[in-house]
């Protein structure tokens, strides 16, 4: 008889681990560059699909098949076998298909915005059909570290340093981004472009932990078991808020401000740490691993990026590498039994470190293989054309993934400009707007008065009193437009996970309108009275002549088209003062 209360809960924590590809989804969408977004979302998608498929075909059986000198599992194709307890096997397959995944999926984040996608996709196919399955027997399958009484109750080292090394490995072999370090080996930051999206994933992948190791019970039943679900769920959410706390005061000090995507990488690094005892520790102990976590994350992804010169955009190598192996160790440390701060002595914590050397020694070795092959055989890297474009376009022709709400790349507007349109000419290789692609009509400039366009850029903070102030002096229409940029001050020194930021795009407003009557010194003038304070960052104004206007609801041209709303009004108000409107 199979026990409901234990299917349901293994299959609840199943769907919750699975959201979690949701999660990385969105933390390395966000915390990469938008010309690159659809990619990472492709890749997440399909090592989960791909991943499921060979896991049962052949990785399940080498995890959990019968155990072979300690090394690895019977073979077991297609999972024909009864693995059954007190739920089914099917339940339990999927549980750990989804725990395969997430080892798999960590290395995207890493491998980010310069690997081949096909590339990728046949490492998803190896890590999860091979790699994973054969140090997951050690650990989970009654292999050699099982019994030596190793433990990692949900992870840490089976699933979180696994993917966190085979991302260390692809990241070295594929090298750096382009533009991530100069000729001197100094990092530059490149951040990415959605911290909201980045936040996203990391609730999302803080709530589905709950499933992680709250299910790694694989049981509801009994009071044992409905004591350890609490003390495991609370221990968890322990670390992770500890280790977010510590990491934002330390990068506060560090920095001079709170870094955000540091401080959501602590919340990862707690929770991976956590993983490995929180079936065994007290919440005092759970507190230290998150406590000590902190540090390890922040001064081992700076190591990573400025002294290994390893280019890993989302901070995955610290997150799940470091803090992977810091936690199972601790656990040696912290555990109430056998623990070497409770009587145990040393012996859990060098069983501990001996498993995780073990383990990261088979995943360095076999991912450092496997990419070496892949780079031999197929290519791993895209071109320095292709990646400076984006992969989204170059990889699967999507012009962008944020359709009307993001700028486009360079070779989207090649891909969609009409042969008769005007040639573009574009500031910057990441931006250039859907006006670029529309063809331009060169008009005969009209007879009379003089038109100027005045364009101003402010700051956001002064655009109210920017606009009472144009509207004092009879400018009633405006454009008004959010960009960033900045001037020769290269904007406000910034860091970003501990590297400087070279170029720091401030937000700013573009207000543009086109005068006649009205003088442009006035307009100048105008402007000026409420955007001076004496610093830099107060805007720049630039004057241009205009040959023509032409209002389409009338027909009218010139210095009539922008008079028309004006005198009506002025009319409708019985006032006849000679101020100037702007079209």
């Amino acid at each position: 008889m199979f026990s409901a209360v234990d299917t349901i809960w293994v299959l609840l924590a199943s769907i919750l681990v699975f959201f979690m590809q949701a999660g990385f989804a969105m933390v390395e969408t966000g915390f990469t560059r938008a010309k690159n977004a659809g990619n990472i979302v492709m890749k997440n998608l399909m090592d989960f699909c791909l991943g499921s498929v060979v896991f049962w075909a052949l990785g399940f059986g080498l995890m959990f098949g019968t155990d072979l000198g300690g090394v690895i599992g019977m073979p077991d194709f297609f999972v024909r076998g009864d693995y059954s307890t007190t739920f089914h096997t099917y339940t339990f397959l999927m549980f750990q298909t989804v725990f395969c995944a997430t080892s798999a999926t960590i290395v995207s984040g890493a491998m980010a915005e310069r690997t081949k996608f096909a590339s990728y996709c046949v490492y998803s196919v190896i890590i999860s059909a091979l790699i994973y399955p054969i140090s997951g027997h050690w650990i989970w399958g009654g292999g050699w570290l099982a019994q030596l009484n190793f433990h990692d109750f949900a992870g840490s080292t089976a699933v979180h340093m696994v993917g966190g090394l085979a991302a260390l490995a692809g990241a070295w072999i594929l090298g750096p981004r382009i533009g991530k370090y100069d000729s001197e080996g100094k990092a530059h930051a490149i951040p990415g472009h959605s911290l909201t999206l980045g936040a996203l994933g990391v609730f999302i992948l803080w709530f589905a932990w709950f499933g992680f190791n709250g299910g790694s019970t694989v049981s509801a039943t009994g009071d044992d078991a409905l004591i350890a679900m609490g003390s495991i769920i609370f221990n968890t959410n322990l670390a992770a808020a500890v280790a977010t706390s510590a990491t934002m005061l330390l990068t506060w000090f560090r920095y001079g401000k709170p870094d955000i995507s540091m401080t959501l990488n602590g919340s990862l690094g707690g929770l991976v740490a956590i993983t490995a005892g929180c079936d065994v520790v007290s919440p005092a102990g759970a507190f230290w691993i998150g406590l000590i976590s902190a540090p390890v994350l922040v001064y081992g992804i700076e190591f990573i990026d400025q002294k290994l010169r390893v280019d890993d955009p989302v901070g995955a190598i610290g997150v799940h590498g470091l803090c992977g192996a810091l936690g199972t160790i601790l656990t040696g440390v912290f555990a109430l039994e056998g623990g070497l701060l409770y009587g145990g002595g040393a012996q859990m914590v060098l069983t501990q470190l001996l498993g995780v050397a073990a383990t990261a020694a088979w995943t360095c070795g076999g991912m450092l293989t496997v990419f070496f092959v892949i780079r031999t055989v197929m290519g791993l890297r895209v071109s320095r054309e292709e990646e400076l474009e984006g992969l989204d376009i170059r990889e699967h022709a999507l012009v962008s993934s944020y359709a009307d709400f993001m700028p486009m790349s360079n070779e989207a507007v090649r891909f969609l400009k009409a042969e008769e349109a005007t040639p573009v000419v574009v500031s910057s290789i990441a931006d250039a707007s859907i006006a670029d692609v529309v063809p331009t009509v060169k008009a005969a400039k009209i007879p009379g008065p003089k038109m100027s366009k005045v364009e101003i850029y402010a700051n956001p903070t002064k655009l109210e009193a920017l606009k009472e102030s144009l509207n004092n002096i009879g400018i009633t229409g405006l454009t008004v437009t959010p960009v960033t940029g900045c001037g020769v001050q290269k904007g406000k020194t910034e860091f970003y996970r501990g590297a400087k930021v070279e170029m720091t795009l401030l937000p700013k407003v573009r207000v543009e309108t086109v005068v006649s009557k009205v003088p442009v010194q006035t307009v100048v003038d105008a402007a000026k009275s409420v955007l001076f304070s004496g610093a830099p960052g107060d805007g720049k104004i630039f004057v241009y002549d205009v040959e023509n206007v032409i209002r389409i609801s009338s027909g009218e041209e010139g210095f009539d088209a922008l008079q028309y709303d004006y005198d009506r009004m002025q009319e409708e108000k019985g006032e006849k003062e000679v101020a100037q409107p702007v079209s």
